[in-house]
């Protein structure tokens, strides 16, 4: 069996939290308390798989760096926003995993992640839940908007500089129709 390189680890994590991305973009949690104690589950189940895949990224960022690199096709303009995208997004998981957290420990009862983890001990702050909760979906869709601008600017690279930035991201099945 292969060892799973760096490059090849962050490209499972980078795909996996695209749908849990568009998951939690499209459904709220009032949507899945309307559907039933299942959806709710999953939901949360979801929530814990992103946000410790969240927290591994930031982990290998703090430890290594970023993973990618700019190109030698891009402007000096796209390096850097290269750079800002990249970190904007590392970070931006940190902070809405820490606002999660937050939200667990202001609630009026235990919270738990994945329906297995408590996410913290609850406080019972609802004043400050309330503004922790408006925070917090604020940073999410912020950061799905990054992640948007983040998407166009390396489909704009691969095909204005025709530098294969899709290449380097999609799975090696997938290179056949780029």
């Amino acid at each position: 069996m292969t060892r799973l390189t760096r490059r090849s680890a962050l490209k499972l994590v980078h795909w996996t939290m695209v749908p849990l991305f568009a998951w939690f973009t499209l459904v709220q949690p009032r949507d899945v308390a309307r559907w039933g104690h299942w959806w709710v589950e999953l939901h949360s189940v979801f929530g814990l798989v992103f946000v410790s895949l969240a927290l591994l990224w930031t982990a290998d960022y703090l430890r290594r760096g970023l993973a990618g690199r700019p190109g030698p096709k891009l402007p000096d303009w796209g390096k850097r926003l290269h750079r800002r995208l990249h970190l904007t997004l590392v970070w931006g998981m940190f902070a809405v995993a820490v606002t999660g957290f937050l939200l667990g420990l202001t609630a009026s009862r235990q919270l738990f992640a994945g329906d297995v983890v408590p996410i913290a001990v609850p406080l019972d702050k609802p004043l400050a839940n309330d503004w922790i909760g408006i925070v917090h979906s604020i940073e999410f869709y912020a950061l799905a908007a990054v992640a948007i601008a983040h998407a166009s600017f390396h489909i704009w690279r691969h095909i204005k500089l025709r530098d294969n930035a899709l290449r380097i991201m999609m799975p090696k099945m997938l290179h056949r129709y780029l």
